[in-house]
């Protein structure tokens, strides 16, 4: 699909995707965005158009215009308001970095601005709503799920990456080897934390010979995001909760709850694992509370 003809404009897909290597994005980010390059390059070979210096930022809107009205070849129905953003944020990369290489003297996106998706705001339990969930709780594994995702405000792939040697029961520490964009970092754990999840660990813990992985499933192997967020939605019905409960919502949750019980915008960022303290500041319009228990 969007197979480009053009030696040159394959090229620059290949040069762009080693470009947004060396500046450390993500796997994932190597691959989709130069893809969205690739296919706006795909429609200007179309279109006949070979010189890239002679784009204009209508050639841009006509792009955008497209997008909101292509398929999605993945499933029925058009691309995601987030998707299309994910192709005009390739776009921009890509053009700064031509200009950067005076491939072209103008960006022909300079002077364009595009309204930014809407995002569902993620739902935030409170401290009652998080008691329920533990008190929902029947086994170790349950409670443990619930410490690493709420009481630790591990990311789902994070939580699921977790090792037997990552949780350090006696530093009272856990240990994120390759959080977002490939970073490391250490989370403190309370003593309740710490000697519950130590409980799991060697009292109802299946493993497979070998197998290093924290939480497992009961086949003793690695389990999935998809299996821990399966072991929510079943303390949330028990508890009665109505709202949204998601691996991600206890993140949420934890960020909350600590900015509300006074921490600092930056310790919480610390805590999370954020690169920049804009990702944490969202979180900021919670009022200062009793301090959290």
């Amino acid at each position: 699909m969007f197979k480009l003809h053009y030696i040159e404009y394959n090229h620059l897909v290949k040069n762009f995707a080693d470009h947004l290597q060396r500046l450390g994005y993500s796997k994932g980010s190597q691959s989709m965005l130069p893809k969205c390059v690739q296919e706006f390059l795909y429609k200007q070979e179309q279109e006949q158009l070979y010189d890239l210096t002679e784009l204009t930022a209508s050639d841009i809107t006509d792009h955008h215009e497209y997008l909101q009205q292509r398929p999605n070849l993945r499933r029925p129905g058009g691309l995601s308001e987030m998707m299309i953003n994910h192709h005009l944020y390739a776009l921009k990369l890509f053009f700064s970095w031509l200009q950067e290489l005076h491939v072209i003297e103008e960006n022909p996106m300079s002077a364009l601005h595009f309204e930014k998706p809407t995002s569902k705001a993620h739902e935030v339990l409170t401290r009652e709503e998080i008691t329920s969930l533990y008190e929902a709780t029947e086994t170790l594994k349950e409670r443990a799920i619930l410490h690493v995702y709420y009481g630790c405000g591990l990311r789902r792939n994070e939580g699921t990456k977790l090792n037997v040697s990552d949780v350090q029961f006696r530093n009272k520490m856990l240990y994120v080897r390759e959080g977002k964009g490939g970073k490391s970092r250490a989370v403190p754990m309370t003593e309740k934390i710490s000697e519950e999840l130590k409980a799991y660990c060697y009292q109802e813990r299946k493993s497979k010979p070998n197998e290093v992985a924290f939480i497992t499933n009961s086949w003793g192997t690695r389990t999935t995001g998809g299996k821990c967020n399966n072991v929510l939605k079943e303390l949330q019905q028990r508890s009665g909760i109505e709202k949204e409960v998601s691996l991600h919502s206890m993140r949420h949750s934890i960020a909350t709850h600590l900015l509300e019980s006074g921490l600092s915008v930056e310790y919480v960022r610390d805590f999370l694992g954020h690169s920049y303290l804009e990702s944490t500041q969202r979180y900021t319009h919670i009022k200062n509370v009793a301090a959290w228990i």
